[in-house]
């Protein structure tokens, strides 16, 4: 995940920081969400960091779920080293919503219409928490239910994946996280975004940091419409999208959806070259 971020010396610098200040080990298991949330961060910025002067600026940035804090980084809105912070912040109050109660996970769920989600969702506690399509969402719930919805998923036709996730991220379980996370968002230090950021609860662009704020935090606990927010990079123009944080899974969903853009994400490349000549060819 580092990787590429590593092979720029000044990025590396930068990364190496972020990291101990957050009090993260390198070598941590992402499988926990307070080592995941803010390492996925610090690795995204710490890439964007390595190709920022050298590709063509971007028109637009987004980000899904976590990733929207990271976005905001990219932007110019917060600086790096605050969302890297910010990350670990969120994962604790997330943490402190699922503390002395049931335990959580979440369930992607495709063949099935969001429309009709929440009447076979509701009987098991379950939440629409992302919505990836027309026919695809990802729900958050009890993890002692996932089970028994999932087989009246695939009774309706309907196909059920178990996600290794503990917290019901984007749903009513995360409520009590919002308000304090807002309080931390309003004591940073804001700048105007040097481009708009596709807001993950409304797909509108946001060029307003109080309304960044407010919509990262109201995300905790709302579900993210990353469809819309595919559906609104395409409406803006966009022809290139680059994912910078680990994986692949985001430029193939938009790839799919949207097959007149260009999707790539750095994980792709053997090089921060390759990511570079790939870039400004498609922005020629």
């Amino acid at each position: 995940m580092y990787d590429m971020a590593r092979s720029d010396p000044r990025a590396s610098a930068l990364l190496d920081g972020w990291l101990a200040d957050a009090g993260l080990d390198e070598d941590a298991t992402l499988f926990t969400n307070r080592v995941a949330q803010p390492a996925i961060v610090a690795a995204t910025l710490a890439t964007w960091t390595a190709l920022g002067d050298t590709v063509p600026p971007p028109s637009l940035v987004a980000g899904y779920s976590i990733g929207e804090l990271a976005a905001l980084g990219v932007a110019g809105a917060l600086d790096p080293r605050d969302a890297v912070l910010l990350a670990g912040e969120r994962a604790r109050l997330m943490d402190a919503c699922r503390a002395g109660g049931p335990a959580q996970t979440m369930v992607a769920l495709s063949g099935l219409t969001v429309s009709h989600a929440e009447d076979m969702l509701q009987p098991f506690g379950f939440h629409v928490a992302i919505v990836t399509g027309e026919d695809s969402f990802v729900a958050g719930g009890p993890a002692d239910r996932s089970d028994a919805l999932a087989i009246r998923a695939l009774a309706s036709g309907a196909h059920a994946t178990m996600l290794s996730v503990e917290i019901a991220s984007h749903t009513p379980f995360m409520r009590d996280a919002v308000a304090p996370f807002q309080v931390l968002l309003a004591g940073q230090k804001w700048r105007m975004p040097a481009m708009p950021v596709v807001s993950g609860i409304s797909a509108e662009l946001i060029e307003q940091p109080q309304v960044a704020a407010s919509h990262l935090a109201r995300q905790l606990a709302e579900p993210i419409r990353w469809k819309d927010c595919m559906d609104a990079c395409s409406e803006f123009g966009a022809s290139v999208a680059l994912e910078l944080g680990p994986g692949a899974a985001l430029s193939r969903m938009l790839q799919a959806r949207h097959p007149h853009i260009a999707c790539r994400s750095v994980s792709e490349f053997r090089s921060l070259d390759g990511v570079r000549s790939w870039l400004n060819r498609h922005a020629d």
